[in-house]
């Protein structure tokens, strides 16, 4: 996955894990006022991850990794990073880390080894809309429909689906589908459909909000 698009897909998860509250049986709007409600008082997560990109056409295939993702908000200062362990079952370093406003990337973990994207400029407002924002402010980056309830790891989750109004991040993925736990107004699972057979999809667990964080969870390995 482009490491643009990868930033806009860690962006909207924790969009979804720190905005989003229970949308049992109601209409959007109620659901929007909850969201206004819920905005505050989240500061940091951690979660077990499995990103699959997905191709059908022309050729089905399907590339997984897996590792840890953590988030961690002080005032306006923003922190991102997934660290992965695994890809396709095969010990694995890649890192994605968000911090000072920069978005740099480890195939091999280590800092040395480390490319920087200038373009994670352009998701700014995306990545600071999802951490504590209100119903409200996310109405106007998404259009955002209600699409009922179904069971994900034996949780009864409200579904969602999300499209950007702005037309180049539409451009990059027309379409989002998250699934929300009521209980614990956290994501457990997204798709992000990037058209013409392709689509990205992540599976948290072991979901921790407001925990204590590691120490070295926003740097590379020396």
């Amino acid at each position: 996955m482009h490491p643009s698009k990868t930033l806009l897909a860690i962006a909207i998860f924790f969009a979804a894990c720190l905005a989003f509250p229970p949308a049992r049986g109601q209409d959007l709007n109620t659901v929007i006022q909850k969201l206004n409600a819920a905005a505050r008082g989240f500061h940091s997560i951690s979660a077990n991850v499995e990103d699959d990109s997905v191709q059908t056409d022309p050729v089905p295939d399907t590339d997984v990794m897996k590792g840890m993702a953590y988030y961690d908000r002080k005032g306006n200062d923003l922190e991102i990073a997934a660290h992965f362990t695994q890809h396709n079952g095969q010990p694995s370093g890649k890192t994605y880390i968000y911090s000072g406003g920069v978005f740099r990337v480890s195939d091999t973990g280590k800092e040395k080894d480390a490319k920087v994207y200038s373009q994670a400029s352009k998701y700014e407002s995306y990545l600071l809309l999802g951490f504590g924002a209100s119903g409200d402010q996310l109405k106007e980056k998404w259009d955002m429909t209600y699409l009922g309830q179904e069971t994900i790891d034996g949780i009864n989750t409200d579904k969602l689906k999300l499209v950007a109004k702005d037309p180049e991040v539409r451009r990059n993925i027309p379409e989002v589908t998250i699934w929300i736990d009521p209980n614990r107004a956290i994501s457990l699972k997204e798709i992000f459909n990037e058209g013409q057979g392709q689509s990205y999809q992540c599976h948290y667990t072991d979901i921790k909000v407001n925990g204590s964080l590691p120490k070295d969870a926003f740097k590379f390995a020396k």
